[in-house]
């Protein structure tokens, strides 16, 4: 016997959902950095109800325990990105607490014990065990000058709190790694107007007797060539990443020689935008676990030091960041289309894989979830652009009979980052209401080689634009969504690609920018000493840059836009200030054009707290609402909409 089932035909955007905006905020929980300890394992989780406090988990024999308790909050803020915030050991943690910066020390049940002085300006992260020496090698960032720029130096920690200066005169460093027998020390740096993805250096020094470290020399890299993630086997041998093939590609270095260990059209390493990644980790000095991208998607797998065959492993994930090992123990972060981000133990002799940690403890029901489609799509001058398709999913309801979904196009951040296929309740909060999503990895995006990165160089504002736009009419050309009915939205560096779509091309009806940049040349003059010369890369050297800058930049177009938008900032965002969406909110209130703006006090850049995340995600969907003109349930928050009729 069945039972007969119907839908009912609703407008789309008008779909009740069990997905709201406070299920989305409270099943978001941001996992980060597992680190193995022996038997054990660390690992950062957020608290989205202790504004997005990052707290420190343990798992070993007697469960799980928190490390960590308020008011410490495991973030650094070195490159303002932080990430490398921790280290775990013998069942020592040494941390930077965001309040302050200090470096903590914490072991067993007990309090954390400060470890540096108070009030130094001193920031640390990305940290390694040098235990003979009893001290800690790290990145520090000196604020203490009051300079424009702070000073960026490898530093000795002394488990006494005593700082020492190891390698200076660089813009910036990365991954101080110690070989196992202490003697020597590998790291990477670059120099401004270079990104850590553009270009950085690899280098090598002996550790001295008195622990300075002596006898330096380069080892890989140079303006030309990104490398990451430098490890040592082991039996001490050094590993590192490199795109110098056009691709992020496993090399050793070995008898004063450099050879490449596994060479495939795949992505072994993903853009330094934070400390502390790892994407292959040493099984045993013959087998590199290791996740790799072809695609856009990611897979796990083990490399043969030996011939560099690549042998791939079965996972359920389709996203695999933070692989690192302990024995035949695999432990990552991994997400796909049905399952959000969770930490993972995978053991490599067979037993079933363990889930230590959800980003979500509880999902919806499948049925209310969107499985995206891998598509890729002619853009503009010849391109192939790429993207993840949502089509919209709701077991209960059903379009108007010929009524087609809206399209929310998404331009991811960085720019330099990716689209994935992870499950993210803050997509299925639209598509589980009638509307298609269209995720964008535009020329510029990671995951599909260096060339495909450098699509966007000088080309900012223009490449991802247009493959937004492309992305657009594909799906509006093939019949799949309402050409009449098309939106982009877009965080950071997504924000401009959202405000010049809107001023460079009539396509979108409406969008939606959070903490997006509208001024070229005042993100130049506001921005932080890591990305202060990013522009130069994006749009154009120094001595075209102001006339460029006024070219693309959408403030300067504003007599251009047509379609109405609403801005989200918060008011402590040091990366994008917030005079930027300013600016594009007053230009619109001058054209008379429906425009809202939300400020979140206590936010930076990325907003932490559950109700920023309910307030945004409820302002959005009234604000598109109000817009095509849908009927707006009683439950959802009015907010202002300027300009808009009634």
């Amino acid at each position: 016997m069945t039972v007969a089932t119907s839908k009912q035909a609703t407008p789309c955007g008008a779909w009740t959902s069990p997905i709201t905006a406070a299920v989305v905020a409270a099943g978001a929980v941001p996992l980060a950095q597992p680190m193995p300890d022996g038997a054990a394992i660390g690992w950062l989780e957020g608290r989205t109800s202790e504004g997005g406090r990052m707290t420190l988990m343990v798992h070993d024999a007697d469960g799980t325990r928190e490390l960590t308790p308020a008011p410490f909050n495991v973030r650094s803020r070195v490159h303002e990105y932080g990430g490398g915030a921790y280290l775990l050991s013998g069942g020592v943690a040494w941390f930077s607490h965001h309040a302050d910066n200090r470096l903590y020390r914490v072991e067993g049940n007990g309090q954390p014990v400060a470890v540096t002085a108070a009030d130094t300006g001193h920031r640390f992260a990305d940290f390694v065990l040098d235990a003979g020496r009893r001290r800690l090698v790290a990145v520090r960032e000196d604020h203490s000058l009051g300079a424009t720029y702070p000073v960026n130096t490898l530093c000795a920690v002394g488990f006494d709190g005593a700082e020492t200066v190891l390698v200076e005169g660089s813009d910036f460093y990365a991954a101080p790694r110690l070989s196992p027998d202490g003697r020597q020390l590998a790291w990477l740096c670059w120099e401004l107007p270079h990104m850590p993805w553009e270009g950085t250096a690899l280098w090598l020094g002996d550790v001295a007797a008195d622990g300075a470290i002596v006898n330096r020399r380069l080892i890989a890299g140079g303006a030309d060539e990104a490398i990451c993630q430098p490890e040592w086997s082991p039996g001490g041998v050094l590993h590192f990443v490199s795109d110098r093939s056009g691709w992020w590609n496993l090399y050793r270095y070995a008898a004063d020689a450099v050879d490449a260990l596994c060479e495939r059209a795949a992505e072994f390493g993903v853009p330094q935008w934070n400390f502390g990644g790892s994407q292959y980790a040493f099984r045993s000095e013959e087998q590199i676990v290791c996740a790799y991208i072809e695609m856009g998607v990611s897979h796990l797998g083990i490399v043969s030091t030996h011939d560099g065959s690549l042998t791939p492993l079965e996972t359920p994930y389709e996203d695999i960041r933070d692989v690192k090992i302990s024995g035949d123990i695999v432990t990552l972060l991994g997400g796909a289309p049905t399952i959000a981000p969770e930490l993972a133990r995978i053991d490599l002799a067979g037993a079933p894989l363990e889930v230590l940690a959800h980003s979500i403890p509880q999902l919806p029901a499948t049925s209310y979830l969107a499985v995206p489609l891998a598509i890729s799509y002619p853009s503009a001058n010849g391109r192939t652009a790429h993207a993840f398709y949502y089509a919209p999913a709701n077991p209960d309801y059903a379009p108007l009979p010929d009524e087609l979904p809206p399209l929310i196009v998404i331009g991811h951040g960085g720019p330099t980052s990716m689209a994935t296929s992870t499950l993210k309740l803050s997509t299925q909060y639209w598509t589980s209401r009638g509307f298609a999503v269209l995720d964008v990895n535009y020329g510029g995006s990671t995951g599909f080689g260096r060339d495909y990165r450098n699509l966007l160089q000088h080309q900012w504002g223009v490449v991802d634009v247009e493959d937004c736009v492309a992305g657009a009419r594909h799906l509006a050309a093939i019949g799949a969504v309402d050409p009449e009915r098309l939106l982009i939205r877009g965080s950071s560096a997504g924000g401009l690609t959202v405000l010049s779509a809107l001023a460079f091309h009539d396509v979108f009806k409406a969008g939606a920018s959070y903490y997006g940049v509208s001024d070229l040349a005042g993100l130049d003059a506001d921005s932080h000493k890591f990305e202060s010369r990013y522009n130069a890369y994006l749009t154009a050297p120094p001595e075209r840059a102001q006339a460029v800058y006024r070219e693309r930049s959408p403030i300067h177009h504003s007599d251009k836009l047509r379609s109405p938008m609403i801005f989200f900032q918060g008011l402590d965002d040091k990366v994008v200030p917030p005079q930027q969406s300013e600016s594009m909110v007053d230009a619109l209130r001058a054209q008379k054009l429906p425009v809202a703006y939300l400020t979140l006090e206590g936010e930076g850049h990325g907003f932490r707290k559950a109700d920023s995340v309910v307030r945004t995600l409820e302002a959005e969907l009234y604000f598109y609402l109000r817009v095509f003109g849908i009927a707006v349930p009683a439950d959802l928050p009015a907010i202002e909409i300027e300009n808009l009729a009634a």
